[in-house]
């Protein structure tokens, strides 16, 4: 994410540097609109597709009609709108933590354009994976999830959500949703943007398979260990920028990161290729929301395999240019004292060339004469 420049002239209305510095205004009030949708009858119905959570299921608890009932959710076309309107909610909360935060801690550490760039990043994903692995965790201990693994897919399909789990995943979506447009907004390198896109579509891919192939437990698990292992990334990035002698977050994350892919595989493995396997309701049945069958277990393992070794690269990478980042600064620090070293031997060299100078027979004779 590039500097923004502020300026004191007012830009053309509707350029691109005006859409650029007011766009959390804009989208505050495109957001307002919907709100204000609620208020009157003829758009009432309409706003309540984009804000509140669409396709509620009620369930008497225990099966008994006296019992007080439950409130599920499932998934269907109406999500996309909510997905939209949480990707606006996005957009504005970016923008809050941006300028009320980021940009005060950049004017007194006074950044370069590169750590500048990279300290926004870490900032923005540091608060999200945070916020995300503290709800995800909560989600997790409330469903018994951690308490009972063999309910990943024990009961599949998992058609029907709490309400806290679908919420989760429309505000998953709507964040990396808005991740793309935020890419224009924050002037975003031009050498930055395929990098970008690449994780950006491989979260949102990974996030939405999970949520349509009825993976949501599964999704769920791994959402909130993979977070956990990003969350302790970008903190140990923050803590860098403002000392470099403090790098000892990176070996910690380092080793949770190995561990972190590990337990993501073994888990994929244990549900996709063994739980569901081996389940009762096998077949393709899309109007019962049942995707169990070969081609697509395979497809899934395939996805999550490939996605891990991925990652596994771009770690391996990631550590050799640190390594040699190191080494060169090994070498620069022995450079100085070696010079220092060769300095006083050619002074000595000089002396003694000079003492014996002094005694040659030229010398001497110009002693006599």
């Amino acid at each position: 994410m590039g500097i923004r420049k502020k300026n004191n002239k007012n830009p053309p209305v509707l350029s691109h540097e005006f859409v650029i510095q007011n766009h959390a205004d804009i989208v505050s009030c495109v957001a307002m609109v919907f709100l204000l949708g609620l208020m009157f009858e003829i758009t009432s119905k309409v706003a309540v597709l984009f804000i509140t959570v669409q396709y509620n299921v009620t369930i008497p608890a225990n099966g008994g009609p006296e019992e007080t009932a439950v409130n599920y959710f499932h998934y269907g076309l109406k999500d996309v709108a909510t997905v939209f309107f949480y990707m606006l909610v996005a957009i504005i909360m970016h923008a809050i933590i941006q300028e009320y935060v980021l940009d005060k801690i950049n004017r007194k550490m006074h950044f370069s354009k590169t750590k500048h760039s990279k300290f926004n990043e870490s900032g923005q994903l540091s608060a999200f994976y945070l916020f995300s692995c503290l709800w995800g965790a909560s989600i997790l201990v409330s469903e018994n999830l951690l308490s009972n693994p063999v309910s990943l897919w024990d009961g599949y399909p998992h058609t029907l959500m709490p309400f806290q789990m679908k919420f989760y995943y429309i505000c998953q979506l709507g964040y990396w949703l808005h991740a793309i447009p935020e890419l224009y907004f924050q002037k975003a390198k031009k050498e930055d943007i395929p990098r970008q896109l690449v994780y950006i579509s491989l979260y949102l891919v990974q996030i939405a398979g999970a949520y349509i192939l009825n993976l949501n437990r599964l999704g769920l698990v791994l959402l909130v260990l993979h977070y956990f292992v990003e969350l302790i990334f970008h903190v140990s990035r923050l803590i860098y920028f403002s000392n470099e002698d403090r790098q000892t977050g990176f070996t910690v994350w380092a080793v949770l990161f190995v561990l972190g892919r590990l337990l993501t595989l073994s888990l994929s493995v244990l549900t996709v290729g063994f739980g569901l396997a081996g389940a009762e309701k096998q077949g393709l049945n899309i109007a019962e929301g049942s995707f169990n069958v070969l081609f697509v277990r395979v497809t899934v393992l395939a996805a999550i395999c490939t996605t891990q070794a991925f990652m596994m690269w771009k770690f391996i990478n990631f550590q050799l240019r640190r390594w040699r980042e190191h080494a060169q600064t090994q070498t620069l620090k022995k450079k100085p004292s070696s010079s220092r070293s060769k300095s006083k031997k050619a002074n000595g060299v000089n002396g003694s060339v000079g003492a014996s100078g002094a005694d040659s027979p030229r010398a001497r004779k110009e002693k006599s004469s």
